[in-house]
């Protein structure tokens, strides 16, 4: 990476509101809701067979409306019956179907195997 582009980056960092990271239950927003209002972004690494469902529930809740998700998807959480990719589908179009627009999706090979980030932007 060349140096200006570090610049870049460095001063983009000036702008950002602090992030805020919560460790609790994320099936129960409700128990964390007083802790914020909207937020621009939420990372999800929930690994639950419903993490789909649990990320646009958290999103409906805090995400603004354009602000975006990445979201951590361990295939074997979720279905170990079937290939990877078709869990990688199967998560990204129910995200399709909670007013999600994917952005983007990388497998995580070899780092981790059978593990995909993927990140979406949040549309009403």
């Amino acid at each position: 990476m060349s140096s200006v582009r570090l610049s870049e980056i460095s001063d983009s960092l000036h702008n950002l509101t602090p992030a805020l990271a919560i460790i609790e239950d994320a099936r129960l927003p409700h128990k964390y809701r007083i802790l914020l209002s909207t937020v621009d972004v939420i990372f999800a690494d929930v690994a639950q067979p419903d993490q789909a469902r649990i990320v646009a529930h958290n999103a409906h809740q805090f995400l603004k409306v354009g602000g975006h998700a990445v979201i951590s998807i361990k295939a074997n959480c979720i279905d170990s019956t079937v290939a990877p990719e078709a869990v990688f589908d199967r998560e990204v179009n129910a995200l399709r179907g909670e007013m999600f627009k994917p952005l983007e999706q990388i497998t995580l090979e070899p780092y981790e195997r059978d593990h995909a980030m993927v990140t979406g932007m949040l549309f009403l």
